[in-house]
């Protein structure tokens, strides 16, 4: 576990793997077969399902699901109470362990307070999911959705903040100055050449 932090009311079941610097906080379980990265932070009352995966930097806050089948990439922030499902059919007295969905959450994103994500869908990178949401389908890069089934809202920078595009599709994030181009296939951030960045 190297550098790793759990406190003692945790569990952590082996085999695993914390990453360097990750802080396992009040009340956490931990399940074998997960992989955290460097950096992450699992607040008081945490569950990590069996094989999940948290990249670098994830920030988990108190009383979140993570089940098994979810994986989930660096800079994340899970908000409090949200939760992953992980089949679409769920019945006590039919076992479907082995029909487990994927569901994947991409680098930079946000996932608000009490929001549900059902399992089989991506969340694109840098994508905000405002609180109480309920996501049933795949959500764009840079997409702001909320609601109840989850909607497209409006856009959203790598720092969070809302995004008001001109009519040449252009927007500048008031907060990073960071420059992004709204087209059919959605937002892309801009380097300083003008040039999308990968």
């Amino acid at each position: 576990m190297g550098s790793a932090f759990v406190h003692p009311s945790s569990v952590v079941d082996e085999p695993c793997t914390l990453g360097e610097g990750t802080q396992i906080w009040h009340y956490c379980h931990v399940s074998r077969g997960a992989v955290l990265g460097r950096g992450c932070t699992l607040g008081q009352n945490v569950f990590v399902g069996e094989g999940v995966v948290l990249g670098n930097g994830v920030k988990v806050q108190n009383n979140v699901s993570i089940y098994a089948g979810v994986q989930v990439e660096d800079d994340v922030f899970l908000g409090p109470s949200c939760v992953f499902t992980n089949v679409t059919h769920p019945r006590a007295a039919v076992s479907r362990r082995h029909r487990y969905e994927a569901t994947r959450v991409r680098r930079g994103v946000t996932v608000g307070a009490n929001a549900t994500i059902l399992c089989g869908v991506e969340i694109g990178a840098y994508a905000f999911v405002g609180a109480g949401a309920v996501v049933r389908r795949d959500v764009a890069p840079y997409a702001l959705v909320y609601g109840v089934p989850a909607r497209p809202r409006g856009w959203v920078g790598e720092h969070g903040v809302p995004l008001r595009f001109d009519a040449e599709g252009m927007a500048v994030c008031p907060e990073s100055g960071q420059r992004y181009l709204l087209s059919p296939s959605g937002v892309r951030r801009l380097d300083g050449k003008g040039e999308p960045v990968p």
